[in-house]
């Protein structure tokens, strides 16, 4: 993921101290005794050369790569959706060759959200429901990315457009607009709105933009996008984000989604497989871990 990327010597003055946490963040969360949260876990991405031989047989076939991925990990952040409606034919074999447990989070259009700006696009907006909505129980939350230059200013079109959404879609958004989180009232407002219509929040910790990793929710589910740097600073992220979590499971959060981006996401599975080992150590959860291949079958080849 290029938004937010910066070089490895820019990295070393960032501040990824996680901000406190939102205050409205206290009218969503209400503690559930002895109820255990869903947790999902997963990459950007099914299909990566390097993981042949790591979490995929060396000789996995690109047919194979999903029903093989949905055996490692849970859900995926599905962002071919992003750059095309994927047709029944597809969401069908979607669903074949997944696990039976695993879920999808598609991307809405980018048509949708960054070349018609949410206006004007009803049929589109309807043909790319209907689509995901035949994923059945296959469907996690879907995500409303907007596009950078949608502003504040554009609350009323969002709104709207939220409106005409079917209500049995999940749909969490990402702000990208620097202007949302720079006026406290008006990032408020769009919380409280966001709440009214059973939407969700995304949350993006990404080295160059920490305004994005705002810590603020709008319902009890958590949508997570974590981009890594291959850096040491990575794996003291994860731990201050588990602990983080850890109150908010505790304080009532009922899902999360958390999408595991690393530059170009070779190393994903490793560091998907660190962040579910420390949520299991410290938030008391079962969440299965991929299964990595061993070294010596990978020196086989040789």
């Amino acid at each position: 993921m290029d938004f937010g990327k910066l070089s490895k010597y820019d990295v070393e003055r960032v501040n990824f101290t996680l901000p406190s946490d939102n205050q409205y963040n206290q009218q969503v969360l209400q503690p559930v005794v002895a109820q255990k949260p869903k947790v999902f876990v997963g990459c950007p991405v099914w299909a990566n050369r390097d993981w042949n031989g790591k979490i995929y047989p060396f000789s996995a076939k690109n047919h194979e790569l999903l029903g093989l991925y949905s055996k490692q990990f849970n859900t995926i952040e599905l962002n071919v959706t992003h750059y095309q409606i994927p047709t029944e034919e597809t969401i069908e074999r979607w669903k074949w060759e997944s696990n039976e447990k695993f879920t999808f989070c598609p991307k809405f259009p980018q048509i949708i959200s960054h070349d018609k700006l949410l206006q004007n696009c009803d049929a589109l907006t309807e043909a790319f429901c209907n689509s995901i909505l035949a994923l059945g129980p296959k469907l996690g939350s879907s995500f409303l990315q907007l596009a950078p230059q949608f502003g504040p200013k554009q609350l009323p079109i969002l709104e709207k457009y939220l409106q005409k959404l079917p209500e049995n879609l999940p749909v969490s958004v990402e702000f990208r607009h620097e202007d949302w989180f720079k006026y406290p009232n008006i990032w408020q407002e769009t919380l409280a709105m966001l709440n009214h219509y059973h939407k969700g929040t995304v949350i993006t910790d990404v080295a160059g933009r920490r305004d994005v990793c705002h810590q603020s929710l709008s319902n009890s589910v958590a949508m997570i996008r974590w981009v890594g740097n291959e850096h040491p600073s990575d794996y003291k992220r994860i731990d201050e984000w588990v602990l983080r979590l850890k109150q908010w499971f505790e304080q009532g959060l009922s899902s999360l989604y958390l999408f595991v981006h690393i530059c170009e996401n070779n190393i994903a599975p490793e560091m998907a497989n660190y962040w579910i080992s420390q949520l299991n150590i410290h938030c008391n959860l079962s969440i299965i871990p991929p299964k990595f291949l061993p070294k010596v079958e990978q020196m086989s080849l040789f």
